[in-house]
């Protein structure tokens, strides 16, 4: 089963949307995807939840999570292949690690949690909870967004990630995510 968690070799950089729900990940990923003229990576959670709730009626349950781990890391693995030097993640394992943790009384799987710390990615834009909450089907904390914020943050500190938070309205979200992008793949390519 842990192969199936793991991240394919891959020369492309990797830059993962991160942070709690509502807070324009989606959004920018694209917006930055057509900027850098790459592609994306979609949030498999979001599809595979959705679908269970619209035939079920169900929200995500623990057994959900590896399921969920599987399909982002087959779609980011696909997607890899076919990005242009950079590969922009809307999620990855931690921040499915990070919600198992949130939801399930602090419980992660250990094989996802392993997984969670063992791929890499080489930038995190941790998204602000400055911009307002959104409802839809799978959204349901409005109310615990900084306490969400906070463990997203926590979760990148911890394992050490590297990582800038965007704040701001949505175009300030861009400027600011593509000016630090800019400088990021600058000193890449002078070392």
């Amino acid at each position: 089963m842990e192969k199936y968690l793991q991240q394919e070799k891959s020369d492309c950089i990797k830059i993962v949307l991160f942070g709690p729900e509502s807070t324009g990940k989606s959004s920018l990923c694209k917006i930055l995807a057509s900027h850098y003229k790459t592609c994306y990576v979609e949030e498999f959670a979001r599809e595979y939840l959705q679908s269970k709730f619209d035939n079920y009626n169900k929200i995500c349950q623990i057994e959900d999570l590896i399921p969920i781990a599987r399909g982002q890391i087959r779609n980011e693995n696909m997607m890899s292949r076919k990005a242009n030097k950079i590969l922009f993640c809307d999620t990855d394992l931690l921040t499915t690690a990070t919600y198992s943790k949130l939801y399930f009384d602090g419980y992660c799987d250990p094989v996802l949690e392993k997984y969670s710390k063992y791929n890499h990615y080489d930038l995190y834009l941790l998204m602000d909870i400055d911009i307002a909450w959104i409802k839809d089907d799978l959204r349901d904390r409005p109310d615990d967004r900084l306490i969400f914020f906070n463990a997203f943050k926590k979760s990148l500190e911890v394992n050490n990630k590297n990582y800038i938070t965007i704040s701001g309205n949505y175009e300030k979200r861009k400027k600011t995510s593509i000016e630090f992008i800019d400088n990021f793949l600058n000193l890449n390519n002078s070392n």
